[in-house]
């Protein structure tokens, strides 16, 4: 017995230089940087920051591949099912975190399919109206609503996204009825919702600050329970009359299931000084986010408690996606 311990000690001892080795090695070639999101939008925005500080602490292109569709679930997928071996990395976001309670056949699993490395940052959403709306407010958003059921229109970035499920839990909150026009990401959702097709959508405000300081979107109200600090001018959607809102869009990296856990640490490092930096924090602020930059397990944590969160509201609002 004495002699098959020692064995499988001396396995282990051996396969340790190999492991780091790995990590060390890693990247010898060009990795796949694979963003469920056309261009344009905050996820495509979010991965090429990543990738661009990817690309310069090792030395090799980090390469965006925009996968949009289905609310992110074909590139989240894709990436689900890519090989394990540390070139194929992604982008993760809250639309993944809602899709288990709204889709009856996901193809992959948010929790169990990745190997998380870090949430980048919390992106507080900004409930925002095509200035041409008679509002100022969220309450006069919902008496709009109310006197006109089933004409006004919201966008969104496509069925299960995060302002989808911001908009269905104010209709849920407020007992109001609109009309949910889905888009395949943020920017063609913006650019319509700009030339007035729509009336009024949340939308991330990493993605639409500049065109509210321009004056071609009109700020209502922001998604979380705490003001915004790049507009703390701007009431929570809270403050304005549902006082159980609470939501925001996020952002994260993972790999596929089974990476070798010394690159998702080595990634992690590299992300984490960045993000956590006070330089990189105020980067963060400026387009719209607050960043993060926690452990693998604790984003991993995040992702399941998120879960668990938008399915108890697909649930009461009666949404299912075939």
């Amino acid at each position: 017995m004495k002699t098959v311990l020692r064995c499988l000690a001396v396995a282990l001892l051996a396969a340790l230089p190999a492991f780091s080795a790995q990590a060390q090695n890693w990247p010898s070639k060009p990795v796949r940087f694979i963003i469920p999101f056309p261009p344009g939008g905050p996820t495509d925005i979010m991965g090429r920051l990543a990738a661009d500080i990817l690309s310069r602490a090792y030395g090799q292109q980090f390469v965006p591949d925009n996968r949009g569709g289905a609310g992110g679930n074909i590139g989240s997928d894709l990436c689900s099912k890519a090989a394990p071996d540390g070139y194929t990395i992604c982008m993760l976001t809250a639309a993944q975190g809602v899709s288990p309670g709204i889709y009856k056949k996901l193809p992959f699993d948010p929790v169990k399919d990745f190997a998380h490395v870090t949430l980048m940052a919390i992106l507080p959403s900004m409930l925002t109206t095509h200035p041409s709306l008679p509002v100022k407010n969220v309450k006069d958003i919902i008496a709009l609503a109310k006197s006109k059921p089933g004409q006004l229109s919201y966008a969104s970035t496509g069925n299960g996204s995060s302002p989808h499920m911001l908009m269905e839990l104010l209709k849920h909150l407020s007992k109001t009825d609109m009309v949910h026009i889905p888009y395949k990401g943020q920017a063609p959702a913006v650019v319509d919702q700009l030339s007035g097709q729509v009336q009024l959508a949340f939308n991330t405000a990493i993605g639409v600050m500049s065109h509210v300081q321009s004056g071609r979107l009109k700020p209502i109200a922001i998604s979380t329970k705490e003001r915004f600090p790049p507009m703390p001018e701007l009431p929570t959607v809270a403050e304005g009359g549902l006082k159980d809102f609470d939501g925001s869009s996020w952002q994260g990296v993972v790999f596929p299931g089974g990476t070798p856990q010394d690159i998702v640490s080595k990634v992690h490092a590299t992300l984490a000084k960045e993000l956590t930096s006070p330089a990189g924090r105020e980067t963060m602020l400026k387009r719209g986010g607050i960043a993060s930059g926690n452990t693998p397990a604790e984003f991993a944590a995040f992702v399941k408690a998120e879960v668990a969160k938008w399915t108890q509201v697909a649930k009461a609002a009666r949404i299912q996606v075939d």
